[in-house]
Formats: structure tokens, sequence, C-alpha cells
């Protein structure tokens, strides 16, 4: 195969690859509508909708810690909120799969699964050079 064929390849797969996901503007808008739609079903403590966009560990963890399903779980965990609209959010990082959504009460850390953006901790404040301390996380 000629090397310009090769490169060729080489590039398309490349582009691809990296096109696959997504733009970083659009990862960054999904995972901020994400949170968005978590902070305002925790307002409305809409246990269903929280657990929807909750990500599988974390759903697990509350079910396990509880002892009772999500929805009812999860709207008992006490994650401070804000009435969350778009224009609410301070900051939002995106580094591949995962995303930091950053709001004047809360900061949630999400993952991208195959079904969408999904919160995987929340309730989370920063530590001087230490980890996040989050109220709800998966284990």
């Amino acid at each position: 195969m000629p090397w310009r064929w090769r490169w060729g390849v080489a590039a398309g797969a490349v582009l691809l690859l990296t096109t696959g996901c997504g733009s970083v503007e659009e990862r960054r808008t999904a995972a901020r509508d994400a949170a968005v739609d978590f902070e305002r079903a925790l307002g409305a403590e809409d246990g269903v909708a929280l657990c929807a966009v909750l990500a599988p560990g974390v759903r697990d963890e509350v079910e396990q810690s509880s002892g009772t399903p999500c929805e009812e779980a999860v709207v008992e965990e006490h994650v401070p909120f804000v009435a969350a609209a778009e224009d609410e959010v301070e900051g939002v990082d995106v580094a591949g799969r995962q995303a930091r959504v950053e709001f004047s009460a809360d900061t949630l850390f999400l993952s991208r699964f195959s079904d969408g953006w999904k919160v995987v901790a929340a309730g989370c404040t920063p530590r001087p050079e230490q980890p996040y301390q989050c109220l709800l996380k998966g284990g």
C-alpha cells in the first residue's frame, strides 16, 4: 500500500475518532444540560428524574446504603441545590468522557455513558490540596 494511501487512512481514522464523541463545545453543552436537569430534579425532589441522571454505580450505592429504592433514597441525601437555570452554571470543564460542572452551591462530576451524561458525584465541595468531598457518589 503506498505511503500516501496509508497516511490518508490513518488521518481519516483519527478524524473519525476525534469527531465521534462530538466537539468539546458539544460535550460541554451536553454535560451542562445533564447537570441542570439534575439540579432541577433535586429542587423538585423528583426521585425518578434524579435517578435517571445518576450513573449506575451511584444509584447502586444510594440503594445499598439506604436499603430503599433509589427514587425514595436519593431525595433523603440532602444534597445542596440551586434553583438551576443554565445561566447559573459557573463553570464547565470537560476532559474526554469526564466533566465537572460548578454551580454556586454545588459541584457535580459527570461521566459520558452510552445513553448520555450521568452524575457520578454531587454535593461536592473543594478542600485545599485534597480531593473534593462529595455527599453523593458511587462506591
